[in-house]
């Protein structure tokens, strides 16, 4: 984070706006969390982090989504292997 004049500037690390760096848009969307909590932006200010920062969320929403949907549980019944969807809280 960079001040200058009153006004914060945050670096922007390029790898961080990968589409596919789950982890670098995670930490970036804690860190534009972080700075609209504080309370020290401008109108104009917190909006721009506040429509990243919703953008954010959907990359990482949208990921998470995909990993869920790969995730499978493999049974084997009658020695055929047969695929079955994860189900969250899914108890045998």
């Amino acid at each position: 984070m960079i001040l200058r004049k009153g006004k914060v500037f945050l670096k922007e690390n390029k790898k961080d706006k990968n589409k596919g760096d789950f982890e670098g848009n995670l930490r970036r969307l804690k860190e534009v969390v972080r700075l609209l909590e504080e309370g020290n932006l401008s109108l104009e200010e917190s909006l721009k982090y506040f429509e990243e920062g919703v953008k954010l969320y959907r990359d990482c929403n949208n990921v998470l989504n995909n990993a869920q949907q790969k995730i499978s549980l493999l049974l084997e019944e009658d020695n055929i292997i047969k695929e079955k969807p994860f189900l969250v809280g899914e108890e045998d």
